[in-house]
């Protein structure tokens, strides 16, 4: 069967396992596209490459392209808003997403997409609108598709795969909301014990 051509921008390897299998289905050839100068350090960005190069290579038997990281453009556009989550997204994709669209418009392939509508934890109405905006910009189709509902199986799947899982989206601020999170997490559990405990002593 001859798929057409997408380019799959990837931001880690476990995100991309059901995006890889559902666009197959759908009739797409995924070619996954990495451009991710917001993961921070460098040994996690590393890391996280590997761990996607490995499953292309030994489980999906799907191409990747390593396209532009330009951390400085990163540091410029995007780490100046912070903690402001949504404005700091919103430039994080769109830097992304535009050297996706550029590579893809270098391979001369016309549709693209992203594996950043995976996590429930992304901005996936912020995501599509620069998704949508920089693809008509490049004259490429996007391919948007909710993949949220199937977080459970990726986690599922990468966790069988002993693939490396990270705790953060990529970024230092993120690094620091999501441990935020889980220290207010583990506050909330603690309290709910004492709560228990203190009612059954009662």
């Amino acid at each position: 069967m001859d798929r057409t051509p997408l380019l799959l921008h990837a931001c880690c390897g476990p995100c991309s396992l059901e995006p890889v299998r559902l666009l197959r289905e759908e009739g797409f050839e995924p070619i996954i596209c990495w451009t991710n100068p917001n993961i921070q350090p460098i040994a996690e960005h590393d890391l996280r490459l590997r761990t996607l190069q490995a499953w292309a290579d030994d489980v999906a038997h799907v191409q990747v392209v390593v396209a532009g990281d330009d951390r400085e453009a990163w540091e410029r556009g995007v780490a100046p808003h912070g903690f402001d989550r949504e404005a700091r997204c919103r430039a994080c994709y769109a830097l992304r997403l535009a050297e996706s669209c550029r590579k893809a418009c270098e391979l001369g392939i016309e549709h693209i997409s992203t594996t950043l509508v995976v996590s429930p934890y992304q901005l996936f109405d912020v995501c599509g609108e620069v998704l949508h905006a920089l693809a008509q910009a490049h004259g490429l189709t996007p391919v948007w598709r909710d993949f949220r509902p199937h977080y459970p199986e990726a986690t599922t799947r990468s966790r069988e795969l002993g693939m490396y899982r990270q705790n953060y989206c990529g970024c230092r601020f993120s690094a620091a909301e999501a441990a935020i999170e889980r220290h207010e997490a583990r506050d909330e559990r603690k309290a709910a014990r004492s709560a228990r405990a203190a009612a059954h002593a009662g």
